[in-house]
C-alpha cells in the first residue's frame, strides 16, 4: 500500500534542527535535492505497491535517495543508516523535515528494495532526468538566440519542436560489457568439492529423519584428504588435475545415489527437504551431469555451464580482454547519449550484441523524435543487416564501408570516421568509471533479481553525476546569455538617450545636460 505525501520541497531555512547556526544552502546535497524530479521518481517507484492493501511503504524519496547514497560511495546496507543518522544534509536530501536521531529503516529493507526494482525502472528514472536536460537545453538555446538578436523569445513547445525537426541529429555510441559478480574464480575441482560437501550435508539431514541405524557410506574423510592434497600443490599438471576431478566426480555420484535412496523412503510422506535444500540438490545434480560430460569428452565447454553453486544463474562471458578472457556475470548492452548511459539489454547468457542495434536506434528515435546522425560502435555491430538498416535511415557510422576501398575517397569522410572512432573511447571510459568508482566489476548481490537491480542502480547514479554537471554548465551558460541581453538593453537605452539629446541640440541649437 502506498501513502501519498506532500513532495513539495521546503526551503533549507525551514528545516528544523537542534543546531544554532543556519545550514549552508550551497551544500551539495541541498543543491542536488532541488535538481531531482522527486515526484516523477516516486511515481515510478510506487508502481511496485498495491494502493489499497498492505502496510504503508517507506517514502519513495527516502528509498531512492538511500540507493543513490549507497552506490555513490559504495556503502554497505548497515553503513547507509549510520550516514543518514549522522549527516543533517543527507536527511534534508532524503526529504526529512527535521533532524532525526533514530534509524530511518531497518538494513534488511535494502534487500527488499532490490527485489522490487529492476534495471528497467532505473532506466525510466534516467529518462525523466534526460527530459529535464533536454528542456533546459532548449531554453538555453532560445536565450542564446535572444542574446544574438537583442530580444527574448519564448521556448517552443516540445511537440512543435519535434514536428519541425526532420533530419538526423546527435551521436549514439553503442557497446556491450560484462558486470562481473563477486564470486570465487571457478575451477572444476573446487566446484566438485563444494558440491560433495553439500551432498554430505543433505545425507546427514535425511538420515536424521529416518529410522536407519547405519548412515550411507560417503567416504568423506578420504575425499576431503584427496582434495586438500591436490589443491595445495603449487604447480599441477593436466594429468594430476584430471585424476583429482575424476575422483571427486565419483564421490559425488555415489552421494547423489544415496540421497535418492533416502528420499524414496519418504514416498507418501511430507517431503523432508526445505526449499533451499531442494535447490541445492537440483544444482549439484546439474553440476554433476555437466562435469561428467566434460570429463568423458575431455573438454572444458558445456552449454549453460554452472560456475557458482549458490548463484547458478551466473554464466561465463567470453570477452577476449587482455586482463581476463572470460568474465563471470551479466552481459549488458549499453547506449551512450551525451554522457548518459542507458541499459538496453541485460542477459545472463552470452549473446551477439549486434542484435541490439536496431532496438537501440529505434529507442533513440522514440525519445528524441529523430534518428541519430552518426552511430559509433565497434565492428561486431556492423553486420551487413545492420549496415543496410542504418543506410535506410540515413545514419552514418564510424566503420569503413564494405568492399574494395575507393581510390579517391574524400579526405573529409576519412577525418570524420577518425574523429568518430576516437569518440568511442567515451563509452569505454563510462565502463571504467562504473568499475573503478561504483563497483560495476564486483556485484555483491546474491540473487538474480537483486543483481539486476544493483547494476541498474549503478548506471542511474552515474547518470545523476552527469546530470548535475550538465545542469551546472547550463546554468552558467544561461547566466552568460542573460548578462549579454542585459548589456545589450543597457547599451540600447544609452544610445537612445544620446540620439534624443542630439535631436534636441539640432533643433534648439543648445546642448543641455539634465
Amino acid at each position: 500500500m502506498i501513502k501519498t505525501e506532500n513532495t513539495k520541497q521546503i526551503e533549507i531555512f525551514e528545516f528544523q534542527h537542534p543546531f544554532e547556526a543556519d545550514l549552508d544552502p550551497e551544500n551539495r546535497w541541498v543543491k542536488l535535492s532541488k535538481l531531482m524530479p522527486w515526484e516523477k521518481l516516486e511515481e515510478i517507484y510506487s508502481r511496485n505497491f498495491d494502493k489499497k492493501h498492505g502496510r504503508y511503504a517507506k517514502s519513495g524519496r527516502l528509498v531512492i535517495g538511500a540507493l543513490i547514497l549507497k552506490h555513490k560511495y559504495g556503502y554497505s546496507d548497515v553503513e547507509i543508516l549510520e550516514q543518514i543518522k549522522e549527516n543533517i544534509y543527507i536527511q534534508y536530501f532524503l526529504g526529512f523535515t527535521s533532524f532525526q536521531k533514530e534509524a530511518a529503516f531497518d538494513p534488511s529493507l535494502m534487500v527488499h528494495i532490490r527485489k522490487r526494482m529492476g534495471y528497467e525502472q532505473f532506466d525510466e528514472m534516467t529518462e525523466e532526468i534526460l527530459k529535464i536536460v533536454e528542456r533546459n537545453k532548449k531554453k538555453t538555446e532560445v536565450k542564446a538566440k535572444a542574446a544574438d538578436k537583442d530580444k527574448e523569445e519564448e521556448p517552443p513547445e516540445s511537440g512543435e519542436e519535434k514536428e519541425e525537426i526532420s533530419k538526423n541529429q546527435g551521436k549514439l555510441i553503442l557497446d556491450a560489457t560484462a558486470a562481473e559478480q563477486k564470486i570465487k574464480y571457478p575451477t572444476d575441482l573446487d566446484l566438485l568439492n563444494e558440491a560433495r560437501l553439500i551432498s554430505e550435508n543433505l545425507i546427514d539431514i535425511l538420515y536424521k529423519k529416518t529410522d536407519l541405524t547405519k548412515k550411507p557410506r560417503s567416504y568423506r574423510q578420504r575425499a576431503a584428504k584427496e582434495y586438500l592434497s591436490e589443491s595445495k600443490k603449487g604447480n599441477k599438471t593436466h594429468r594430476e588435475i584430471r585424476k583429482a576431478v575424476g575422483k571427486q566426480i565419483r564421490y559425488l555420484r555415489r552421494n547423489i545415489k544415496s540421497i535418492h535412496k533416502l528420499l524414496d523412503m519418504f514416498e507418501g510422506k511430507e517431503f523432508p527437504l526445505n526449499k533451499r535444500e531442494q535447490k541445492q540438490f537440483w544444482v549439484i545434480q546439474l553440476l554433476y551431469s555437466q562435469q561428467e560430460e566434460m570429463y568423458k569428452k575431455k573438454s572444458h565447454r558445456v552449454s549453460d555451464r554452472i560456475v557458482n553453486i549458490s548463484q547458478p544463474y551466473v554464466r561465463p562471458i567470453v570477452r577476449g580482454k587482455a586482463k581476463s578472457k572470460v568474465e563471470f556475470g551479466a552481459k549488458i548492452g549499453v547506449s551512450l547519449i551525451d554522457g548518459f548511459a542507458r541499459i538496453d539489454n541485460l542477459s545472463w547468457d552470452a549473446y551477439d550484441e549486434g542484435s541490439d542495434m536496431e532496438y537501440q536506434v529505434e529507442k533513440y528515435y522514440q525519445f528524441y523524435g529523430y534518428y541519430p546522425e552518426v552511430v559509433i560502435t565497434d565492428l561486431k555491430y556492423l553486420t551487413r543487416a545492420n549496415r543496410k538498416y542504418l543506410s535506410e535511415k540515413g545514419i552514418k557510422t564510424n566503420g569503413k564501408p564494405l568492399g574494395r576501398p575507393k581510390e579517391k575517397e574524400m579526405e573529409e569522410e576519412k577525418q570524420r570516421r577518425k574523429k568518430d572512432n576516437a569518440k568511442r573511447s567515451e563509452i569505454e571510459g563510462k565502463f571504467g568509471q562504473g568499475r573503478n568508482g561504483y563497483g560495476l566489476g564486483e556485484i555483491g548481490a546474491r540473487r538474480q533479481d537483486t543483481s539486476e537491480s544493483w547494476i541498474g542502480a549503478i548506471f542511474f547514479v552515474m547518470n545523476i553525476v552527469r546530470y548535475v554537471k550538465i545542469m551546472d554548465n547550463l546554468f552558467l551558460s544561461l547566466l552568460k546569455y542573460i548578462i549579454r541581453i542585459m548589456k545589450s538593453l543597457f547599451m540600447r537605452t544609452i544610445l537612445e538617450n544620446i540620439r534624443q539629446i542630439m535631436n534636441h541640440t539640432a533643433i534648439t541649437g543648445k546642448f543641455t545636460f539634465a
